[in-house]
């Protein structure tokens, strides 16, 4: 019990995370999503809050979540992870806005740190509550009392029960902390709170039906009416209070929203959803998405007639791309991919995705210009599997076998599958020079100890 609530401790989040933790994520097994919209629209909610923060110089990385539940924590102050699902059920830019506000409370009040050193006070507490007992039961058998003995064993049953509740009880007012933090920082900002007090309008009503049966003090969290009745005062004493959703932003929060629905949903989901009748540029681009997931001959020309109605956006040409790759036609997947890098030159996922077109173009003179831009791709985005899977193959098709197995190697670094990097690494070192900066690389795909596993160089 007390080891679930030492790792729960280590996570500051909005939500509960229940099967959701950081220790996945850090064995690789929390269903990430690459959207190169939705980060950029995540990045631009959070930039000016990490400013008043304090944390803009060391920005956290914001990394989306598969997910389609209202769920965001923080593993560390490097590290912000968000569930497509706040952004599919947020309505408006400032509940999404509310919740890195939440979030990056926890960051500046080094709450994990603190959560930490109250983890281990919590077990402290518990071993010595398990001493105290174990010596009144010794003591009681002595004497021959049972009731003693019986008091004894009820203090070493209830001893880790005790250390939990002191945990909870301070994560509880951590969370508080950063509740209170956030409100600062919009208010900073010049931002509502509304959104945030809507999130936990949300939470409340999820938790109605459970609240009756739960207990208060064994809940890391405080409830969420609770939440909302203790910010909603000093919430409206902002000037800010009823400032309007920014038009712009909310703008794109839709175009985000009905991308990730029709992304996420079977296209007869969304058509139901985003009907022909519905002409708003959200519901355009969700029925592209949903047409392009169909594999229909008409796809294109669907992207295409969203691409008129906005002609500078660089996600319609990336959705155009996307479409005629997965068709099988990645020749003519090349001139979106570029068109949409022209808008972002300094985009990696667009360089990806060109990168990818032109390795599987199948033409040996595009495999340079592959390499140069799955390279840069990388250098801007070292975490991404697919830039390290292409530049294999871009390696390989031009005989550089030795290359192509230290990027398959780093490509299986990054996907967590350690064993595997670990003998496309020794092959490519047998085949580079010993010494240069690839062999160097090689080693140290080699050599790495992942956490709990032995080292088998």
């Amino acid at each position: 019990m007390l080891r679930n609530a030492v790792a729960l401790a280590c996570s500051a989040a909005l939500v509960l995370p229940v099967a959701i933790t950081p220790a996945n994520a850090q064995r690789g097994k929390l269903p990430l999503v690459r959207d190169a919209e939705a980060e950029a629209l995540l990045r631009d909610y959070a930039k000016p809050i990490f400013k008043v923060a304090g944390i803009s110089n060391s920005e956290p990385q914001i990394i989306l979540v598969n997910d389609k539940s209202f769920n965001a924590f923080v593993p560390d102050s490097r590290r912000m992870f968000i569930n497509i699902g706040v952004l599919m059920e947020a309505e408006a830019p400032s509940e999404v806005i509310g919740v890195i506000a939440h979030e990056s409370g926890h960051i500046a009040g080094r709450h994990l740190v603190r959560l930490r050193s109250a983890a281990a006070n919590a077990q402290i507490m518990s071993v010595i509550g398990m001493i105290v007992g174990a010596g009144a039961a010794a003591a009681g058998a002595a004497a021959g009392s049972s009731d003693v003995a019986g008091s004894g064993g009820a203090i070493i049953m209830g001893s880790g029960s005790v250390g939990r509740r002191s945990l909870l009880a301070y994560q509880r007012g951590e969370e508080a902390a950063a509740d209170r933090a956030a409100l600062k920082y919009l208010n900073a900002t010049g931002q509502s709170a509304r959104g945030m007090l809507k999130t936990f309008q949300r939470m409340s009503e999820q938790q109605m039906f459970q609240s009756q049966y739960s207990d208060p003090y064994a809940q890391s969290h405080p409830m969420a009416q609770d939440r909302y009745n203790g910010l909603l005062r000093e919430a409206e004493k902002s000037k800010y209070f009823n400032q309007p959703e920014d038009y712009v932003l909310q703008y794109r929060h839709d175009l985000v929203r009905a991308k990730l629905f029709a992304f996420t949903n079977h296209p007869s989901a969304t058509m139901r959803a985003y009907p022909r009748s519905d002409k708003s540029p959200p519901a355009q681009y969700a029925r592209a998405v949903a047409a392009m997931k169909s594999r229909g001959k008409g796809a294109v020309k669907e992207i295409d007639a969203l691409i008129r109605t906005q002609p500078n956006n660089p996600y319609y040409y990336e959705l155009k791309g996307q479409a005629l790759l997965e068709g099988g036609d990645p020749k003519s997947a090349i001139a979106p991919f570029r068109k949409a890098l022209s808008f972002k030159p300094d985009e990696p996922q667009f360089m990806v995705w060109l990168g990818y077109a032109l390795v599987a173009a199948n033409n040996k003179a595009n495999l340079p210009e592959a390499e140069s831009i799955l390279k840069k791709a990388i250098q801007r985005d070292p975490n991404s599997g697919v830039a390290y899977s292409q530049l294999a193959i871009a390696h390989g098709r031009q005989g550089e076998r030795a290359e192509a197995d230290l990027a398959t190697a780093k490509g299986l670094m990054v996907t967590g599958d350690f064993q595997a990097a670990k003998r496309y690494a020794a092959r490519a070192q047998k085949s580079l020079k010993r010494g240069s900066p690839a062999w160097l690389q090689a080693d140290d795909i080699v050599a790495y100890k992942p956490p709990n596993m032995p080292n088998r160089r």
